[in-house]
């Protein structure tokens, strides 16, 4: 499992005029910047889709980042007559991060709640978010809110990697 390390080479960048010393949450190695300003994690081959919605779930509880909303996308397309692989898109808030990041810009709303997407496609499993380095590093946040969304940050990557190594 990969731990938080603190970050001594140097101070981070996000986009505005303070440089922040932050701890950050190192990603699975199976993760990899992907299209649209998303991250794409591979599910370990010995981890099944149910292990790592498990190990994500008891993840975001450890931290106390609340699941707010689960939408099992491929049986509503069944109900609806389609054909898909699984899809599951799973939502995490905390909400008292979210409203200061909101009060600072509205357009950070667009981006509530964080989503983490798991996607089985040819006998794989896949787990995709939002590149939140790139995300964070554009916002522009003030000095007071960048730790915020750092926590953020390392709480959403902290979940993906556990789904996709299945760290239960």
């Amino acid at each position: 499992m990969k731990k938080l390390f603190l970050m001594t080479l140097g101070f981070i960048f996000l986009g505005c005029s303070h440089q922040v010393m932050a701890e950050k949450f190192q990603l699975s190695d199976e993760c990899a910047p992907t299209v649209m300003n998303m991250i794409k994690c591979q599910v370990a081959e010995d981890v099944s889709s149910d292990d790592a919605i498990a190990s994500m779930q008891l993840r975001a509880n450890i931290l106390n980042f609340k699941l707010v909303g689960h939408l099992p996308l491929s049986k509503q397309v069944k109900v609806m007559g389609g054909k898909s692989e699984r899809m599951e898109i799973f939502q995490f808030c905390d909400a008292l991060i979210a409203v200061e990041m909101v009060k600072y810009n509205m357009a950070f709303s667009g981006y509530l709640p964080c989503r983490i997407t798991l996607v089985e496609e040819k006998g794989r499993t896949y787990l995709i978010t939002l590149n939140m380095d790139k995300m964070l590093g554009e916002a522009g946040l003030p000095k007071e809110l960048v730790s915020l969304g750092v926590q953020v940050r390392n709480n959403i990557y902290s979940i993906i990697t556990a789904g996709t190594e299945g760290d239960l």
